[in-house]
C-alpha cells in the first residue's frame, strides 16, 4: 500500500467490516489476535450504521469517528492498519470532502492507511480521481470482470493499491458448504476463535513464504492475499469453515 511514497511489507492481515454479525466478527478477531497484535495487520470496513433499529448508511465525521472507537474496542487494539469505507454512494465518493475524517484520523495516529470498498468500476476510478486512497477494494473475479477494462489500469497509475472483492463470487463456482461447517457470525453458529487463532500461527512458515496475509471475502472467518507492491492487485481468498483456513493458510499461494 501507498503512504507518503513509501510502501508498508508485506504481513498478515485480517480484514473485517464492523457490520459483519453487528460487531461480533470484529469481537472474535480481537479474542483470536489480541496477544498477537504485532504480528497482524487489522483492516476493518465502517458506514453501516446498525445501532439504532434500522441500519442505514452513515458516512458523517461524527458517525465515523464513532463507528472507529467501537470497532477499536472490540478489536482490542489503539488503531488499525486499514480503514475502509464500506459502500458509499457515488456522490460521496467523488467528494474529497469525504475523506478527510479519514485524514484526520491518519494524523492522530488512530489508522495508517484507509481506502473505500466499492461495486462497479466507476465508483473505483471515481475514489482514485477523488483522493488517491491508499487502497480500493472491488468486486472482481471471473464472472466480474469489467474493473480491467478502466479502473485497474486507473489504479496502478496512480500507485493505489487494489483489493479483489468477492474474488470467489461468494462461493458460487462451489456451493458445498452446510450450515454447520460455518466458522459463525451473525447468520450462522458461534465460531471456536481458539481454533482460528490456532490455524494462524501454525500456518507462520507459510506466510513467510507466501509474503501473504490473511483478509476478507465477505465470509466468517476471513481469506489468504499475496501482498504486493504499492499499485499493484491483492487477492483475497475467501474462507468459511476451519478446514478452508487450514488449507489457505498453508497454500502458500
Amino acid at each position: 500500500m501507498r503512504s507518503g511514497g513509501r510502501s508498508s511489507s508485506a504481513a498478515t492481515s485480517s480484514t473485517r467490516a464492523d457490520v459483519y454479525g453487528h460487531g461480533h466478527s470484529e469481537t472474535l478477531l480481537g479474542a483470536a489476535l489480541h496477544d498477537v497484535r504485532d504480528q497482524v495487520f487489522i483492516a476493518t470496513k465502517v458506514g453501516g450504521n446498525f445501532y439504532n433499529r434500522d441500519m442505514r448508511l452513515d458516512f458523517t465525521p461524527g458517525y465515523l469517528s464513532f463507528a472507529v472507537g467501537r470497532s477499536l474496542e472490540r478489536l482490542r487494539t489503539d488503531h488499525l492498519d486499514l480503514l475502509q469505507l464500506h459502500n458509499p454512494p457515488i456522490n460521496l465518493i467523488a467528494a474529497g470532502g469525504t475523506y478527510e475524517p479519514l485524514e484526520a484520523m491518519k494524523r492522530e495516529g488512530l489508522i495508517r492507511f484507509y481506502g473505500v470498498s466499492v461495486h462497479p468500476p466507476e465508483e473505483g476510478v471515481a475514489a482514485v480521481q477523488a483522493t488517491m486512497p491508499d487502497t480500493v477494494q472491488i468486486v472482481y473475479n471471473l464472472a466480474r470482470r469489467e474493473a480491467e477494462d478502466t479502473f485497474l489500469p486507473t489504479a496502478h497509475a496512480a500507485n493505489v493499491g487494489v483489493i479483489a472483492r468477492e474474488p470467489l463470487a461468494n462461493g458460487f463456482p462451489r456451493r458445498t458448504l452446510q450450515r454447520r461447517q460455518y466458522l459463525g457470525g451473525w447468520r450462522h453458529p458461534q465460531p471456536d476463535a481458539a481454533a482460528l487463532r490456532s490455524a494462524a500461527v501454525r500456518a507462520g512458515p507459510a506466510r513467510a513464504r507466501a509474503g501473504g496475509a490473511i483478509g476478507d471475502d465477505g465470509g466468517a472467518a476471513g481469506a489468504q492475499v499475496r501482498a504486493r507492491p504499492p499499485g499493484d492487485r491483492v487477492r483475497d481468498r475467501g474462507m468459511k469453515t476451519v478446514q478452508q483456513v487450514e488449507e489457505n493458510l498453508n497454500s502458500g499461494v
